[in-house]
């Protein structure tokens, strides 16, 4: 199941990318804070939007009126799981990150799903983006999807990538971006003695522990994984990173 990944890289690793990333005069990228916005040589910076498995663009609507209101200009990218392959729509989104991303500075946004198609495109980008923020991403092989899998009801609606969320070896080839990067993870899900977490904070999908990437820092938010993307704390967060003037990282 790792061929869906490995027509995508010929390498698990992500190219070297520098720190200030480049924008089409070939100049390094120099941000500005207007108005709580983001300028970079004098251009607003683009926001890529890509939604979880299961929903639509819709479900992003809310993130990218509060972007834009913060200066960004945000782009939502549609696909389904249940109708696409995971390359066809990795290389779908690829060529759409390079068509809107060609003459602006970028960030990209995804939720759940959408994470684990923007980590497998990043190497292939024509640019870096200047930051990632992931929501709820699935970090590794979940409990939740390694449950679901086997199901058929969940094999005929997810199709392929939800197959490919429960298989340990293609999520640990997953590249991580270089670029700097953010988690948010929710902590709303139910916890205690029926509950099928335990006592382990989660967003009712996922524990907090399955969305962490070693050395990529992660921040927590009272939200269940279904309605992360619409914590203004969130769009806060990711309006402050991208004008350049970050928060501190969660100890």
């Amino acid at each position: 199941m790792c061929h869906a990944l490995c027509t995508l890289n010929a390498s698990n690793h992500c190219r070297p990318r520098s720190r200030d990333s480049t924008v089409a005069t070939g100049q390094p990228c120099r941000r500005s804070a207007i108005a709580g916005g983001s300028l970079c040589n004098g251009i607003s910076m683009r926001a890529i939007l890509v939604h979880g498995m299961g929903r639509t663009p819709l479900s992003m609507l809310l993130l990218a009126a509060r972007l834009r209101g913060r200066g960004l200009r945000p782009v939502l990218f549609g696909y389904s799981a249940t109708f696409e392959t995971f390359a066809g729509c990795a290389e779908r989104l690829r060529r759409f990150i390079d068509r809107k991303a060609e003459q602006s500075p970028f960030i990209v946004v995804g939720h759940s799903l959408g994470t684990v198609l923007l980590r497998a495109v990043y190497p292939r980008l024509r640019r870096a983006p200047e930051a990632c923020f992931f929501l709820a991403p699935p970090a590794q092989a979940c409990r939740a999807a390694r449950t679901l899998a086997p199901n058929r009801v969940f094999r005929l609606a997810m199709g392929e990538m939800g197959q490919l969320l429960a298989n340990p070896d293609f999520m640990a080839a997953l590249p991580v971006p270089s670029c700097k990067t953010r988690i948010y993870a929710g902590t709303a899900g139910p916890v205690g003695r029926w509950s099928p977490f335990g006592g382990e904070p989660n967003d009712g999908i996922l524990r907090v522990k399955e969305t962490s990437i070693p050395g990529i820092s992660l921040t927590t938010v009272r939200k269940l994984h279904t309605f992360i993307m619409n914590a203004t704390a969130i769009a806060n967060d990711i309006a402050e990173i991208s004008a350049g003037r970050p928060r501190m990282p969660d100890p």
